[in-house]
């Protein structure tokens, strides 16, 4: 009869455990979940598939600073493409490539890492020592 009851006790309690685990994981994807708001800022890039001047690189850089929901650009001439930062609530990505191609006439597209890409991450974050952390903890679980 003891035996019974301790059985009983522990199967509670192993079951309330798990009920508040997954309650708990709920909670955090809900809480932790991306949402864009004023403030946020994304980095994109668009490769250009033809030669451009140093004029050109001016040119776009100057057009990039004037768009709405553009924050920063970056243009080398030299690699051919543009790094900028823009807002999601008031641009995308590709609709900047869009413009940019339809008012300089230019043969570009908007750089879209691969899933492998994306899991290698930031190469520069990969020699902080969060990120290492990060990676032992990740591995373990």
């Amino acid at each position: 009869m003891m035996k019974k009851t301790i059985k009983k006790i522990l199967l509670y309690s192993l079951g309330t455990f798990l009920f508040l685990v997954l309650v708990l994981a709920v909670h955090i994807y809900f809480v932790y979940r991306p949402a864009p708001n004023a403030n946020t800022r994304v980095m994109a890039r668009i490769d250009i598939k033809q030669p451009i001047s140093q004029d050109d690189a001016n040119k776009i850089t100057s057009w990039m600073a004037h768009e709405k929901g553009i924050d920063h650009a970056v243009v080398n001439a030299q690699n051919r493409n543009v790094v900028f930062t823009f807002f999601p609530l008031k641009t995308t990505g590709d609709r900047v490539t869009q413009d940019l191609k339809s008012n300089f006439a230019l043969k570009a597209e908007r750089f879209v890492p691969s899933g492998e890409q994306m899991k290698s991450g930031c190469p520069v974050a990969s020699t902080s020592y969060a990120y290492k952390i990060y990676k032992v903890i990740s591995n373990i679980i």
